[in-house]
């Protein structure tokens, strides 16, 4: 399976902020749209940046919380790992889990095309489970 099918399922909307957003902003978006990170883009969809409720919670922790009139700029991570449709739902799940971050964006010629979740390929990896039981269940009750 791959990330195409993920999408296919979700959908590809996207929660974007631009570069020059303050972090409260960025939290502000976060608790609107009930969503764990928001990627950085320029006008034209080009990822900046990537920043998450972890990356807020730890300069809160460090700066207290006059931090939150940072730009987004000087919190993100700049250095974006992302994916494409034709990734695998598995080797997206080891760059995740190797890189311990828990969202990825999905890019097509440079721009984003949509971000997956942690939770988005826990839960079509659980719904592949269940798939294959289910034929092995049906395949047994054949013999």
């Amino acid at each position: 399976m791959t990330v195409a099918a993920i999408l296919s399922g979700k959908g590809h909307d996207t929660i974007t902020a631009s570069s020059d957003a303050l972090l409260s902003d960025i939290c502000e978006t976060l608790a609107k749209h009930k969503i764990g990170a928001v990627v950085v883009c320029s006008s034209d969809k080009a990822i900046e940046g990537i920043v998450s409720e972890r990356d807020i919670v730890r300069v809160i922790g460090t700066q207290g919380p006059s931090s939150l009139k940072l730009p987004v700029t000087s919190v993100m991570t700049k250095e974006v790992v992302t994916c494409n449709e034709g990734n695998s739902v598995n080797e997206v799940m080891a760059r995740m889990t190797q890189g311990r971050f828990r969202h990825m964006p999905v890019v097509k010629d440079g721009k984003l095309t949509g971000v997956i979740s942690i939770g988005d390929v826990v839960k079509h990896k659980i719904a592949q489970v269940e798939l294959e039981a289910e034929q092995m269940r049906n395949y047994i009750s054949m013999s």
